[in-house]
Formats: C-alpha cells, sequence, structure tokens
C-alpha cells in the first residue's frame, strides 16, 4: 500500500454490477477533477478467446472440466502485480485492453476476441482504478491486496448475481440460458476458491439483496430492479466512518450490525457518493502533499 501513487481496486466476478459501480467512480472523478488511470481485469487474461478455449479443452482432456477466467492460472496476475507495484511507487505503468465486440474493435484496431497492444498509462494522474476480478487476490505467487489503499467489493447475492449473468450474457453475447448454466456450474469451484476469498479483504463491500422471490435465477423474467432491492454496505474498519450522518442522509437507511448499514437500493448512487467521496479525496491529498 503507497500513498504517494493510491491505488483504488474494485473487485467482483462477471455479473456483479462492477460496471455500473465503475460509472458511480468516473462521475465522482469528474466532479472532482480526479485525473485517473483505469485498468480492465481482462487486460491481463492469460490467454484470448481461441486460446482460452483451446486451454479449456485441454484441462477437460486432463480430467480438469472446471478451468475458467476465474482462475489465477489463467491471468497475467504477476504482471498486474508488477503495474501495480510500479504505479505505487512512480506513478507509471502500462495496460492493454480485451476487445468484447466489433464497437471495441474498432477503437482499437483489434479483432474481437484479441488484445490491444500494451500502451503506458497517461501522465500525471492522480490516482490507479482497477475494475475486475482480482483486485485483492493473493497466492502463492502475489498479493494485489496488499498493494491497493481502497479495496471495494461488489457482491450481489448469489442468485441475483446470476440473474444478472444470464440476462446479460443472453442480451449482449447471444447466448442460450443453458449455455450460460453451463457456464456458472464449470465456474463454480474457482469462485469458490479465489473470488470470494477476496471479499474478506476488502475495505468496503457492497451487496445487493432483492426484496422480491429469486429462488430459480434460472426462469426470472427479469432482474430484480433497485427499487426491488435493499444494499447491506459493510465496512471492514467502521472507525471513521460518520454513521449518524449517513443515515440522516438516506431517507430509510438502519444499521444492522456496527459495521454494517442496509439502505433502499435505489439509493446506490447517493450512498456510494456520500461514502467513497471522502475516502477518494483523502488518497489524493495524500498523494498531492507528498508530491
Amino acid at each position: 500500500m503507497t500513498h504517494a501513487h493510491p491505488i483504488i481496486s474494485i473487485t467482483g466476478s462477471s455479473g456483479a454490477g462492477t460496471t455500473s459501480v465503475k460509472r458511480i467512480f468516473e462521475l465522482i472523478f469528474r466532479r472532482e477533477k480526479v485525473n485517473a488511470a483505469f485498468i480492465e481485469g481482462d487486460a491481463f487474461h492469460k490467454y484470448d478467446r481461441l486460446a482460452m478455449k483451446t486451454k479449456v479443452a485441454d484441462e477437460e482432456a486432463r480430467g480438469n472440466p472446471n478451468f475458467t477466467h476465474f482462475h489465477p492460472d489463467a491471468n497475467e496476475l504477476d504482471i498486474l502485480q508488477d503495474v501495480f507495484i510500479e504505479y505505487g511507487e512512480k506513478g507509471t505503468g502500462r495496460t492493454r485492453t480485451y476487445v468484447h465486440d466489433d464497437e471495441e474493435a474498432k477503437l482499437y484496431g483489434v479483432s474481437p476476441g484479441h488484445f490491444s497492444p500494451w500502451r503506458p498509462f497517461e501522465a500525471n494522474t492522480d490516482l490507479l482504478f482497477y475494475e475486475g476480478l482480482h483486485g485483492c487476490a493473493v497466492s502463492d505467487r502475489v498479493n494485489l491486496a496488499d498493494h491497493a489503499d481502497l479495496k471495494i467489493g461488489v457482491v450481489p447475492v448469489i442468485n441475483l448475481e446470476w440473474i444478472q449473468k444470464i440476462h446479460r450474457d443472453r442480451s449482449t453475447r447471444g447466448y442460450s440460458t443453458e449455455a450460460v448454466m453451463d457456464v456458472i456450474l464449470r465456474r463454480m469451484p474457482d469462485y469458490v476458491r479465489h473470488i470470494t476469498p477476496q471479499f474478506s479483504r476488502t475495505s468496503i463491500n457492497f451487496q445487493r439483496v432483492p426484496i422480491v422471490d429469486t429462488s430459480n435465477p434460472f426462469i426470472a423474467r427479469w432482474i430484480p430492479t433497485p427499487d426491488e432491492s435493499m444494499l447491506v454496505i459493510r465496512f471492514a474498519n467502521p472507525r471513521g466512518i460518520d454513521f449518524p450522518y449517513l443515515l440522516s442522509m438516506i431517507n430509510d437507511s438502519f444499521m444492522s450490525r456496527a459495521n454494517s448499514i442496509v439502505v433502499p437500493g435505489n439509493k446506490l448512487d447517493l450512498a456510494m457518493q456520500l461514502i467513497l467521496t471522502p475516502l477518494i479525496l483523502q488518497l489524493v491529498e495524500r498523494k498531492r502533499r507528498n508530491a
């Protein structure tokens, strides 16, 4: 962890809603005139689309039917850690883009399923923002959690996460429900071993909980709306958090534990701005004092 060049890490699995949370951070950055460098976790996958299919087939032939992008060995976590270390020390680093679709292909001049060339970060940024699967990953080779100053987990309850993934993959990627179910089943061992432990290393977790029936996520016709959800916000260290202020600013909120506040799901934007803006400004102020 460093205060000279701070790093914010957003961790969540596929379908968790990290992209929506990223947009809220971008809004805060624009309003507060914070110049951020950005990393997408997909940029540090080890294999492009075709190579990953080949690798998965090879693993299945060897008796492992559960090799997925959730596994550390499917990602360049060593390189990602090097980027975190370099940025923390010097404010410099590099990233690339995994091109998902034709729209991104036009931007980067690379066909879908491939990586763009590596490119350096813009000079003189205030902080580094990571969003992806492994922002708090720890293994025998890496400890990414140790290099982030503010660690955020985005963790809807599992049935809601599945519903969001099913609807996203069907609408944007053309998958059938059965195909998404197969992906979920294949990913489950890696999800349990490599994704969920990260949420015990985060500074703050945002967990959306539906208040409608999601008993069978595979037949759900709609994603529960924010109005049909509550948001549980857990602080690893509640010291310094002004809970009375948050309760007064967010209608219908309440404390469920000494380190947790529950707010209506449609107040996610407000809650994140109230909680995260001062934390971001503290990081930036420390960075500027140490410059």
